[in-house]
């Protein structure tokens, strides 16, 4: 994607464009915690920032939101990955989260508090959080949604403009983009410095092969918010 004749006098690479956006955001999103932590201002920045910031270098090269995956045009074969993932990987978390809470409450508890927000015993009683509707709404159109556009829709097709090399991998392309993009999703959670936030490194690698594989981000939208709710009933299960 080249810019446009009516684009701004300075000219920047893809992977400057990006990473110019990605610390505009995380600095914004910083700044809100310090100065509004505890309020709804900080979720409100990110979420603004992530569907507009790439707003700014689209319309210089007279682009919409189609182009970087929002939208409806492989909706059946996003289902059918969204579906097919949960029901591979849902049983598998459960699994490792059990594990993880029973090996928490022996580590070290400096080390713990790196490591996890719970640290106290843990017990397995089904349960869904308060206000678990308003959750899901939350966390597709004001967490996720956002979110993969920015990360797996504006920066991952943006990063394969400049690297579109890369090896298939069950029917979906990855290269340097696919993995620059998970990392700077794992860096942006740390604008809240706790450490176990890096882990959404894993799980970005499964929404970025999902945008590879249909086009589009609904998948790994539907996918991203899915997993928040399905950690947070856990969560809420084990340790009440």
């Amino acid at each position: 994607m080249s810019p446009s004749p009516s684009g701004p006098p300075w000219r920047l690479s893809a992977v400057q464009e990006v990473l110019a956006l990605w610390a505009v955001g995380f600095l914004g999103i910083v700044i809100a915690f310090l100065f509004f932590g505890g309020s709804s201002i900080p979720k409100l920045v990110a979420t603004v920032g992530f569907l507009y910031l790439p707003l700014i270098p689209m319309r210089w090269r007279e682009e919409d939101y189609r182009d970087y995956g929002l939208s409806l045009r492989a909706w059946r074969q996003d289902v059918k990955l969204f579906l097919g993932l949960s029901l591979v990987v849902g049983p598998l978390f459960f699994l490792g989260f059990y594990a993880w809470a029973e090996l928490v409450p022996h580590l070290p508890q400096a080390l713990a508090r790196h490591l996890t927000p719970h640290i106290g015993p843990a017990h397995f009683s089904p349960r869904l959080p308060p206000r678990f509707g308003e959750w899901v709404i939350d966390q597709l159109f004001v967490v996720a949604l956002p979110e993969e556009f920015f990360y797996r829709g504006y920066m991952q097709t943006r990063l394969r403009d400049a690297w579109p090399g890369g090896r298939k991998v069950f029917g979906a392309r990855l290269g340097p983009a696919f993995w620059l993009t998970a990392v700077l999703f794992a860096l942006g959670h740390l604008a809240i410095f706790q450490v176990w936030r890096l882990s959404v490194f894993f799980p970005a690698l499964l929404f970025g092969w999902m945008r590879e594989r249909s086009g589009t981000v609904l998948g790994a939208a539907l996918f991203h918010a899915a997993c928040n709710l399905y950690v947070r009933f856990l969560e809420v299960s084990f340790f009440g």
